[in-house]
């Protein structure tokens, strides 16, 4: 008696990159599923092998299973360019304060003009209840953000209701700030400054 041995893939979690063992058979011959990361919780979708088109050519490590049936531990591999779409965020540099650089954002308009935030950390949150507090009825509790990568500023919106503005433009993707450049939370008005620390 011949027992019929099932495809075992090798699956990654496209959040927090952990690995799984995943039988063939429960794809139910669908040509993808998604499922959820029993260590991050994310959902994300894997793909069935069976479904992949054969005439293509594939790169190297886009496969997600090598071997014979009837070997008793099938090579699985995945890589960064398996069917199963990466996250940007692995691309990205990691939060990084500069060396010998102060950073501080300034009030220049608003409630709270005149006062002066030091910049402490690589990610700083702006709002109503955020790590730069705002008396701003027309800001959110967390408005925007500046995140500093690899010596670059960046401000992003995070979904506000009454938008971020740079140069009078309400901003909808991340922009790059640099030193004494303005913009506006609200009814707030903001300047970034960089000095050098000797």
């Amino acid at each position: 008696m011949r027992a019929i041995v099932a495809a075992v893939l090798i699956i990654e979690c496209t959040s927090c990159h952990s690995k799984y063992q995943y039988d063939e058979e429960r794809f139910e011959r669908k040509p993808s599923k998604r499922i959820k990361c029993a260590r991050c919780q994310q959902i994300f979708e894997i793909h069935n092998p069976a479904f992949e088109a054969k005439p293509a050519p594939v790169p190297v490590g886009d496969r997600t299973y090598t071997g014979r049936p009837d070997s008793k531990n099938p090579v699985a591999e995945t890589t960064e360019s398996s069917p199963i779409p990466a996250p940007p965020a692995p691309m990205l540099e990691p939060l990084k304060l500069p060396e010998r650089k102060r950073l501080s954002l300034a009030v220049l308009g608003g409630p709270d003009a005149g006062s002066v935030f030091r910049i402490d950390r690589p990610r700083v949150t702006i709002g109503r209840a955020a790590d730069l507090t705002l008396n701003d009825g027309e800001a959110s509790r967390q408005h925007a953000a500046v995140e500093i990568r690899d010596g670059f500023f960046v401000l992003t919106d995070l979904g506000s209701t009454n938008g971020t503005m740079v140069g009078g433009q309400r901003i909808e993707t991340p922009v790059e700030l640099s030193d004494k450049m303005e913009f506006q939370i609200g009814a707030t008005t903001l300047m970034l400054i960089v000095t050098e620390e000797h």
